[in-house]
């Protein structure tokens, strides 16, 4: 009797630390297992290949810290990652628990994106957009809520050009808000999106406006606008591609831009003040064309407030979306011979506008 009741007493201790020792040695492979799996998604991307340094595990949140992610194509020329992510924390949004929905928290810290002209047109593997951005969704196995990018960089790089072309935003921080609709469900836009960033040349940028992700093609309501880029600082980008550069001046740009169950109706305003340009040779092809530039650049600029303006109207399916041409002209020479555009968003574009381009289409 008294042997049974030591066997007894045994079992009822070491079964509960066998589970213990069992939950703890997960605990401590979870990081492992869960880094292991995520090398694997990004090793799986066709065209690409990925990885990440380390991840860290915390359960009483709800939450991993992801340490240093890169990816990048295959036959890439360039050793630069087309993503960087040094860290990034996906949790639980406990707020949203009390509406009934499990959804995420994404935060981003310093991410880089990087697109190398010569890395993505190299021939060879084609791979799609949606490969990629569907493994990186992969890795978050929650709905993503809230998204939140701070002290980010986006930039297009061409090292062919001569100079290389470098056009970039740094600093840029994001927020977005109810992706998922957990809130504001009655809205035909209930997500919310603001960022701001500073461009080449100094520039000032700011994009916000309303968005439904839900749907697959998503519907928004989207304004941007970059003011006061110097450029000086485009003349790589501009003597490449147009042969022409400036000694001075201030390149704005102002964009507002509606989508409605996949047709797009919109504008583009862009906008340059005070600019002088230079001769970069004195071949007479150089000399004739930067004249030719500049000849048009004096006749079509507003003398009032020195600026050389347009706006291009935009609209159509998303798979064949087309700037209208004689708008375009026209209003380049309202700017230059009626009145000057001003220097701001023109805040004539909401959703319904897109709604009433498609349904007359």
């Amino acid at each position: 009797m008294r042997l049974k009741k030591k066997v007894y007493r045994r079992k009822r201790y070491i079964i509960p630390l066998t589970l213990i020792a069992l939950l703890v040695m997960f605990r401590l492979f979870l990081p492992l297992l869960a880094k292991n799996y995520i090398n694997g998604v990004l090793a799986d991307i066709p065209g690409y290949h990925g990885s990440i340094k380390d991840i860290d595990i915390a359960l009483i949140r709800g939450a991993y810290v992801i340490d240093s992610l890169t990816l990048n194509r295959v036959e890439a020329l360039s050793e630069v990652p087309f993503l960087s992510i040094p860290k990034a924390d996906i949790s639980i949004e406990w707020k949203s628990l009390f509406k009934g929905k499990i959804v995420s928290e994404l935060f981003l810290t310093s991410p880089e994106f990087i697109y190398v002209f010569e890395d993505q047109q190299k021939a060879g593997t084609d791979p799609e957009f949606d490969d990629w951005t569907k493994a990186l969704t992969d890795i978050v196995p929650i709905a993503i809520n809230k998204l939140v990018i701070t002290d980010g960089k986006a930039a297009f790089v061409q090292l062919n050009a001569d100079p290389n072309i470098d056009l970039h935003f740094n600093d840029l921080h994001l927020n977005a808000t109810n992706l998922r609709n957990v809130v504001q469900k009655e809205l035909k836009l209930p997500s919310d999106i603001d960022a701001t960033a500073t461009s080449i040349g100094q520039g000032k940028v700011k994009l916000n406006g309303k968005m439904d992700l839900v749907k697959k093609i998503p519907d928004m309501d989207i304004s941007f606008s970059l003011e006061d880029a110097s450029a000086v600082a485009l003349n790589d980008f501009t003597k490449h591609y147009a042969k022409v550069d400036f000694d001075s001046g201030d390149f704005n740009l102002y964009s507002e831009v509606a989508i409605a169950d996949g047709y797009l109706t919109g504008y583009v305003k862009p906008l340059l003040k005070d600019a002088k340009l230079i001769g970069e040779g004195d071949g007479f092809l150089s000399v004739l064309w930067e004249g030719f530039v500049g000849f048009f650049k004096f006749i079509l600029k507003n003398k009032g407030n020195n600026t050389l303006a347009t706006n291009v109207p935009l609209e159509g399916d998303l798979n064949n979306v087309q700037g209208k041409v004689w708008p375009t002209i026209f209003n380049t020479i309202k700017n230059g011979w009626v009145k000057a555009f001003d220097s701001k968003l023109d805040e004539n574009i909401d959703f319904e506008d897109a709604i009433d381009s498609k349904e007359n289409q």
